[in-house]
């Protein structure tokens, strides 16, 4: 959205429909306060601002002698040349939905660039050999659709995988890096013959087995309390030029946490040029939380402490999502640390059980809106803990969608909700209740917003709807 900056002789003509003249009034007229400008109102012959053309729009346009600039809804982007010329005056495309306006007049960032990251992210798959190939192959490649780097194959500690070359294979061939995670040598030995070039994990037990494999290896140390066998085994392998990167293993809260950063920094400080790698599932999924804050709150250590891999689990369903997490997470830390700010307003796909900000309507709409539609569609809206019901001449309030539904068949215009009506009215009112209870946006048939784990809705039943409830409910300009 593009950015006004008013002066002292401007003046902004702003062209809305009939529905929305209440909500836009109200809006302007605060944003004309907040930022100093004059203004005027055009509110064009048709009921809903979304269903405006350019091409219509020409044909009613009368813009005020004193108007130095015609503002139009967001929906006529694409006719912002044949308006300008019909206007004479330049024309500011404004939002889609009129709560949107004061943007218009605030500073305006530019899109951050959240192109480049620097954590590797690799996704263990548990359990290997309890499952086929094919499906650890199908597994794979839905990991690496979701952002992993590196697929690493978890084996039993209890019995060897004989197949393990199987399933490097059929990995290695969807053309993915593959790791191995696993204390059996032989088991690693032949992971890596197949293909894989990282094995996890490697101490005092088996590190000179790590001298055959000839790939780089995970150290980690034999305890977390005494890590002189870590530094042992860390001089043991650079001597013998074997590739390593190091894992001090992270605690899971209850279990020293806290220790476990300090650990990595120290880590860090001692090896600074060393390769480092941090295993989050001890967290992610070890505690009872939505692992979407954790997983960013990591990822921003592992930034900045300089460790260039995460190992990540979604075994447990709150942490089901964490590739995609870690994905968004590491691009956002690596953004706020190269320019020097915080992640915030970068990107909005981490918030997902509550949404970023609410936008309202002035109450005082609700009831012109009744007194102005003249069909028997339904509007719905939410917002200040209550579902609002709309149609001609009708306004219900209540934050019980059941008691709504009730005064509503009390109605002498319940006659048309029928069926399919009741299942519609049913779904939206069930929307709408979500949205108040977790304090998200609300928009009648839009999806609501879950970051990254949005489902857009299919609109094709809008297209069924009579044209004077398309576009409702959402406070379109």
């Amino acid at each position: 959205m593009e950015t006004l900056k008013p002066e002292e002789n401007h003046h902004y003509y702003f062209v809305t429909g009939k529905l929305a003249e209440p909500s836009v009034r109200a809006t302007v007229a605060k944003a004309a306060d907040e930022y100093g400008f004059s203004y005027s109102i055009g509110i064009m012959p048709i009921t809903v601002a979304a269903l405006i053309t350019p091409k219509w729009l020409t044909r009613h346009l009368d813009v005020p002698s004193r108007a130095t600039h015609l503002i139009v809804p967001g929906f006529c982007e694409s006719g912002r040349d044949l308006l300008s010329s019909v206007a004479g005056i330049p024309v500011v495309i404004g939002p889609k939905d009129c709560r949107e306006i004061p943007r218009l007049f605030g500073a305006a960032a530019s899109e951050p660039d959240l192109r480049s990251h620097s954590i590797e992210i690799i996704a263990e798959i548990n359990h290997v050999p309890r499952k086929s190939v094919r499906e650890v192959v199908r597994i794979a490649k839905q990991l690496v659709a979701d952002g992993a780097d590196r697929i690493d194959l978890g084996c039993d500690p209890s019995e060897r995988c004989q197949e393990i070359q199987d399933y490097v294979l059929g990995i290695r061939e969807l053309g993915v890096k593959v790791s191995i995670d696993t204390f059996d040598s032989r088991e690693a030995e032949l992971a890596v013959q197949a293909g894989a070039d990282l094995v996890l994990s490697v101490n005092s037990s088996n590190r000179e087995a790590a001298l055959e494999w000839g790939a780089e290896v995970v150290v980690i140390p034999d305890s977390t309390d005494q890590l002189d066998s870590f530094h042992d085994t860390i001089e043991y392998l650079q001597k013998k030029e074997v590739s390593i990167r190091l894992d001090s293993i992270l605690e899971p809260i209850g279990s020293g946490l806290m220790n476990s950063l300090m650990r990595y920094s120290s880590i860090r400080s001692a090896y600074p040029d060393l390769p480092m790698m941090m295993g989050i599932g001890n967290v992610t999924e070890l505690t009872d939380v939505d692992s979407a804050g954790i997983n960013l709150l990591l990822l921003a250590i592992c930034e900045e402490l300089k460790i260039e891999s995460v190992l990540t689990t979604q075994v447990i369903n709150w942490a089901r999502s964490s590739v995609r997490e870690c994905e968004i997470a590491r691009r956002l830390v690596h953004h706020s640390l190269l320019h020097q700010v915080p992640p915030k307003r970068l990107c909005d796909q981490l918030v997902m059980l509550r949404d970023n900000r609410l936008l309202s309507h002035p109450k005082e709409m609700f009831c012109k809106l009744a007194e102005t539609i003249k069909d028997n569609n339904y509007r719905l809206y939410a917002q200040d803990g209550e579902i609002h019901l709309i149609s001609s001449n009708l306004w219900l309030s209540g934050n019980d969608p059941f008691r709504l539904f009730s005064d509503l068949q009390q109605q002498a215009i319940s006659s048309n909700v029928d069926a399919g009506h009741a299942f519609y009215l049913g779904y939206e009112m069930a929307k709408a209740n979500i949205a108040l209870a977790l304090g998200k946006q609300y928009e009648q048939d839009r999806a609501l917003d879950w970051g990254i784990l949005t489902i857009d809705e299919d609109l094709h039943r809008i297209q069924r709807t009579s044209r004077a409830r398309r576009g409702l409910g959402n406070g379109d300009a």
